[in-house]
């Protein structure tokens, strides 16, 4: 019987093609096969490694008829590199459904790590490191999208997101709704590459930035968790601490002002509230 093959998963650069690690262009070299997100992209970069491994398809679309093809020459004995167009595959690119196939079925999976822009906008940002949730690509719109970000709110550690360039500001104006305009946001676009830039500021402040100018390249924001000593409060607290503060003199603005400092919700959202109570509370 012929003993299974082996999966590599390769991470490849994610803009310097400099970036790319000796052991990544040694397996890309000696596999039989390589699993490529795009294979004209990934021949870009086997060109100039002089890398000759032949290329096979695999992507979001066709990854379920892949899946048993792939399994089926591993279990011939062949070795396959999976790679996306940047950085480790599964991390918000196909990866994860071939790897829990190939756990299923006994094969072995090396990882060959590489880059992430996630990691990498992390590294640079000056947020805490300590704890962090990657969140990837929030849903584009509906009930999906409003209850990943109401799940960031009362969230403590650095939060990652991805976000293309067409819905940059949207996605910073939702964020500043939900986490209030003044948490701190790191902005990083075309890490690694020419254009690199990072940003650092409040989401208030970013949005100012980025309304100027047409935003352009691939986006990783790194967002600062929930200040501890802050209070999560519910929507009917709130209604009563705004009347409280009525009560003592306070307008509606300088009442929704004054508790923004003490809560996380945003100080727009609580005047939202404070408009709806009556004029005698």
């Amino acid at each position: 019987m012929t003993e299974a093959g082996k999966l590599y998963i390769v991470g490849t650069p994610i803009g310097n093609l400099e970036d790319m690690t000796f052991r990544a262009v040694k397996v890309l070299q000696l596999v039989d096969l390589i699993a490529a997100e795009d294979t004209r992209h990934t021949g870009k970069l086997l060109h100039h490694f002089q890398i000759q491994t032949p290329q096979i398809s695999y992507y979001t679309h066709n990854q379920q008829r892949r899946i048993p093809e792939l399994l089926e020459r591993l279990y011939q004995g062949h070795t396959i590199a999976l790679v996306t167009d940047a950085g480790m595959p599964g991390i918000s690119d196909p990866g994860y459904e071939l790897v829990q196939a190939c756990v299923s079925a006994k094969i072995l999976v090396i990882p060959i790590p590489g880059v992430s822009a996630s990691l990498t906008a992390l590294s640079v940002s000056g947020l805490s490191s300590e704890r962090f949730a990657f969140e990837g690509f929030l849903p584009i719109k509906g009930k999906d999208r409003q209850q990943r970000l109401e799940n960031l709110q009362g969230q403590t550690q650095t939060t990652i997101l991805y976000e293309a360039p067409h819905r940059l500001i949207q996605t910073l104006a939702d964020l500043a709704v939900v986490l209030g305009e003044e948490r701190s946001i790191v902005i990083a676009r075309e890490l690694t590459k020419l254009h690199e830039e990072v940003w650092h500021g409040t989401i208030a402040g970013a949005i100012a930035e980025y309304a100027q100018r047409h935003p352009k390249g691939e986006f990783t924001l790194v967002i600062a968790g929930a200040d501890l000593t802050i209070e999560v409060l519910s929507e009917a607290k709130v209604r009563t601490e705004l009347q409280a503060l009525l009560h003592q003199g306070f307008s509606r603005s300088q009442a929704s002002r004054q508790l923004a400092q003490f809560t996380t919700l945003p100080r727009r959202q609580i005047y939202q509230i404070a408009l709806t109570l009556p004029e005698d509370e």
